[in-house]
């Protein structure tokens, strides 16, 4: 009677190679100088960070009565979520004054509404838009084209608190100030950054399938949304969540421009939660319980499409 080595040997080999691989990605992991000052200033740089979230939350945790007496430890002695209760509406008035609040509340559903009108319109058209004419800047010829995407940059040098004042008045003369179109107007077609970022990649895109289509007869917006549009999809998907990020955090235009219950965005609800006790100490841990709930949206995003952006952010952005 025989028996069959080979597949004994195979197993072997195979145990051998893994054990190489293993002791080869093992030497490649050997910790330097280098890489250990690195990791340091990362881990300081991400305490840095996260540390205001952390606190934001301990404060929210903390009873108002407690928060002079633990405000020198990291954890409240005795957490409790009385203060998310009241801002949300969950107590009556009574309760609210005697857990150290004003009872004062926050209509969380129709002011985060606002915010999901306000960010979310601006972040699907904006990038539209911008796609539009970066797809131009990067694809088409035309006279003062380098000249114009010159002009176009030069908005990024621009601060914001200069466009806010002719905004402003432009909105008022055609009465559209507490109206939520008159919001979204001064920034629902124009960023410079979403040109110059979207245009970087289109260059990096092959033109050999744009061409086939142009000599098909495909036009250049249909070559746009049929060809490169497609291929685009990880791109414009982060510019989206970037401008809706920052117009979520919005807060001054909103407040000069919005400050009506119907089209006041939580940014302004947040400040004027704060303003409704002048008279006596601010209710800050209602005010850090209504902050952590406001950025509960724009967190689970960024959980979910935090690796896209990570990605995307990674194209060779380096052609002119």
């Amino acid at each position: 009677m025989t028996t069959s080595t080979a597949p004994i040997d195979a197993m072997t080999e195979r145990h051998m190679q893994k054990k190489a691989k293993a002791s080869a990605a093992g030497q490649k992991r050997k910790w330097t100088p280098g890489m250990i000052i690195a990791f340091i200033y990362l881990g300081i740089m991400l305490f840095i960070t996260l540390f205001p979230f952390f606190w934001m939350i301990r404060t929210a945790l903390t009873p108002a009565a407690e928060l002079v007496a633990d405000s020198g430890q990291l954890f409240p002695n005795n957490p409790t979520w009385i203060n998310f209760q009241r801002v949300l509406g969950f107590t009556t008035r009574e309760e609210a004054i005697a857990a150290g609040g004003t009872g004062a509340t926050i209509d969380f559903i129709g002011y985060t509404w606002n915010t999901i009108v306000f960010a979310g319109s601006i972040a699907v058209v904006q990038t539209l838009s911008a796609a539009m004419a970066a797809y131009a800047f990067a694809r088409l010829r035309f006279k003062g084209r380098d000249l114009l995407f010159s002009i176009v940059l030069a908005g990024l040098l621009v601060p914001g608190i200069l466009t806010l004042l002719p905004n402003f008045a432009l909105m008022r003369q055609m009465g559209w100030l507490n109206t939520m179109h008159g919001l979204v107007a001064p920034s629902l077609l124009m960023s410079p950054f979403a040109i110059f970022f979207l245009r970087q990649f289109f260059l990096s895109l092959p033109r050999e399938v744009e061409e086939a289509a142009a000599i098909d007869g495909v036009g250049p917006f249909m070559r746009f949304w049929r060809i490169t549009l497609p291929m685009s999809r990880g791109p414009i998907a982060t510019m989206m969540l970037i401008t809706l990020v920052g117009m979520w955090k919005d807060f001054l235009w909103p407040l000069v421009a919005g400050n009506a219950d119907d089209t006041r965005v939580l940014t302004v609800a947040l400040q004027r939660f704060l303003a409704q006790s002048p008279n006596v100490a601010p209710d800050w841990t209602g005010l850090m319980a209504a902050a952590t709930i406001a950025i509960i949206p724009v967190f689970i995003m960024l959980i979910l499409l935090g690796r896209q952006l990570v990605q995307s952010l990674n194209f060779s952005g380096g052609k002119m």
